[in-house]
C-alpha cells in the first residue's frame, strides 16, 4: 500500500537554528531516507519551499481568488512529503516513527486513495498520457542507459 507522509515544522524554530545544526539534522534525515530507500519503501517525496512563498487558490462566486500564504495560519507548516510503500498503516507508522524529521515537527500519514488513483490511471491511459510514475521510470531508465549502466 502507498502512504503519503506529510511532514510539518515550525519555520521560526527552523530559521533560529545555526547552519551547522540544520546541516546535522538534514544529514540525519538523508541517512534514514537512504535506509528506507534501500529497503524498497521510498516511492517518492519532495521538500517544500518556505510557506512565505505559498499561494492559496479558492473558488469564490465562480472566479479564482489567489491569496498569499498557506490556507490556514499555524505555527507548524507543511515542509515536505514522502510517499512510502508499506504493508499497512501500522507498518507505515513504524517506519515513520524512526524518522529524524519528528524532531522538527509531526508527520501526518494517510493511505493513498486506491479508487481515485485507479480512476486517474484509467483516465491517463484513455487519453494516452503516461502516469507520472511511468514518466519517472522512463527518465531513470534512459538516464541509466546514458550513464553506462
Amino acid at each position: 500500500m502507498k502512504f503519503i507522509c506529510l511532514g510539518y515544522l515550525n519555520e521560526a524554530t527552523w530559521n533560529g537554528k545555526s547552519d551547522d545544526e540544520r546541516k546535522r539534522f538534514m544529514n540525519e534525515c538523508f541517512e534514514y531516507h537512504n535506509e528506507l530507500q534501500q529497503a524498497g519503501h521510498v516511492v517518492g517525496g519532495e521538500a517544500l519551499d518556505s510557506s512565505r512563498n505559498t499561494v492559496t487558490l479558492r473558488l469564490r462566486d465562480g472566479s479564482v481568488d489567489v491569496s498569499d500564504g498557506p490556507y490556514v495560519e499555524t505555527k507548524e507548516v507543511l515542509a515536505g512529503f514522502n510517499v512510502l510503500e508499506a504493508r499497512d498503516l501500522n507498518h507505515a507508522i513504524a517506519l515513520m516513527s524512526k524518522h529524524p524529521g519528528l524532531k522538527a515537527g509531526p508527520f501526518e500519514i494517510r493511505a493513498a486513495d486506491r479508487e481515485v488513483s485507479r480512476m486517474f490511471k484509467e483516465h491517463q491511459a484513455a487519453i494516452g498520457t503516461p502516469s507520472l510514475a511511468m514518466a519517472v521510470r522512463r527518465v531513470n531508465v534512459v538516464g541509466a542507459k546514458t550513464n553506462g549502466a
